[in-house]
């Protein structure tokens, strides 16, 4: 594929180019997912004949490509479709709007393409809120949970620190986990000696694997997994987790994750409305923070 077609980086994600048109679009909806070697072979085939991919059938598409028929198929799921018709179906609806600007061109630089990429994955994070049961069912296990561990490393640590920082604020009992090492699972099992009935775990690439070890551990301790990914696909969820997707941007060199930080807000007030005592804690912390002067007013 040539600079102007697109490229993927070496995590096997897609990236967009100043392409026009329709190739533009493909790399668009192709952007921020982590292809396999296969499935970027088929996005790679769609690009060069964009034109054509709206009305080329799955077995049309895999002799293109050189892949087989279900690979073809598992690369729209991996996109979020339901199977490769919706993804055809969806790719004629979108064929007659514009990419960007009048002549079919994204002239927005790299740093506008990084912005806007986000502004979109918080759109689909707000979509996903139209069904609000799935937060406020992990906030009730959160807010249950005594004591509550908050578990993320490497590139998730700072999304568990800031949960960690807030929820310390009105849950009685909040444990941070984000570092690694033989130690991790020491603390686990301390937090379900103590009463731990959940975990609350942000999980973002690239996922470590000590965060499937201790995923599988605290499982098998018998807590109750909430899990913030950056995808319904994430090699850390488990059958059982209540997982809560929200996708991190990859325009840049490194991932963004505007989307992750603003869903485990919205854990914070889903298990703020399950504590009684949570406005009190509030008041009282901002009573106390005033007698010692700890903000600048």
């Amino acid at each position: 594929m040539s600079a102007e077609e697109g490229q993927t980086d070496a995590g096997g994600r897609v990236r967009v180019g100043a392409v026009s048109g329709a190739s533009a679009r493909l790399l668009k909806l192709f952007e921020g997912h982590r292809l396999t070697p296969t499935q970027r072979r088929i996005a790679h085939c769609m690009v060069r004949r964009a034109d054509d991919a709206p009305f080329l059938s799955s077995v049309e598409l895999a002799e293109l490509a050189g892949v087989s028929q279900p690979s073809v198929t598992r690369f729209a799921v991996a996109l979020g479709f339901d199977g490769y018709p919706a993804l055809r179906r969806h790719l004629r609806e979108d064929r007659a709007e514009p990419a960007a600007g009048e002549d079919g061109r994204d002239d927005r630089n790299a740093y506008q393409q990084a912005v806007h990429a986000e502004i979109e994955n918080l759109r689909r994070l707000a979509a996903q809120l139209a069904d609000p049961a799935p937060v406020a069912e992990a906030g009730r296990l959160l807010a249950a949970s005594r004591p509550l561990p908050v578990l993320g490393l490497r590139a998730a640590a700072a999304q568990a620190r800031g949960f960690a920082y807030f929820a310390a604020k009105v849950h009685p009992d909040v444990r941070l986990l984000d570092e690694g090492g033989s130690m991790l699972a020491d603390r686990l099992d301390a937090a379900v000696r103590a009463g731990a009935s959940a975990l609350l775990c942000f999980a973002l690439p690239r996922h470590p694997r000590e965060v499937v070890t201790a995923l599988d551990h605290a499982r098998e301790a018998g807590l109750r997994v909430v899990t913030v990914a950056d995808s319904a696909f994430a090699p850390v969820a488990g059958p059982g987790d209540l997982l809560l997707p929200a996708a991190v941007g990859t325009a840049l060199s490194f991932d963004t994750a505007c989307a992750p930080m603003l869903l485990g807000r919205v854990l914070l007030e889903a298990m703020c409305d399950e504590l009684p005592d949570a406005q009190a804690r509030l008041e009282e912390f901002d009573a106390r923070a005033a007698e010692r002067g700890l903000f600048v007013e």
